[in-house]
């Protein structure tokens, strides 16, 4: 596990985990969280099998369409939603919903596995543990 999985919240450990939300949910996900602002076309509740829809967390719907997945726009994509990220509010909710879970799964609805916002979510996740 590497460090950037891994964050401190008031002395408890959580590791941050990225998955696709098409993958088999599996007991080790711990808490599932749903990063999508659209729920993942095709899928019910059931086969998502999430614990918390943050949408909140998710780019907003102009960054979202700006970047349309266009891989030559990445890097302003990471640099304009981590911005989004440093004004959210909800983090600190977020935070508060996942503080009792040493495991946070984050799902993501894109084909990339590389290039989609859960990757930044982690990373941001990652270095503003709980209540900054």
């Amino acid at each position: 596990m590497d460090a950037d999985n891994l964050c401190n919240f008031n002395g408890m450990k959580h590791t941050i985990v990225i998955k696709n939300v098409r993958e088999k949910p599996l007991k080790a996900d711990g808490f599932r969280v749903l990063v999508d602002r659209l729920w993942p076309r095709g899928l019910t509740k059931k086969e998502v099998a999430y614990d918390l829809w943050a949408k909140e967390l998710a780019p907003g719907t102009a960054l979202r369409k700006w970047y349309g997945h266009d891989l030559s726009l990445w890097t302003g994509f990471c640099k304009r939603y981590l911005a989004e990220l440093e004004k959210n509010e909800f983090v600190n909710d977020f935070w508060e919903q996942a503080k009792d879970h040493s495991i946070i799964t984050l799902l993501y609805g894109a084909k990339d596995r590389e290039h989609n916002q859960a990757v930044v979510l982690r990373s941001f996740l990652s270095t503003h543990p709980g209540g900054a």
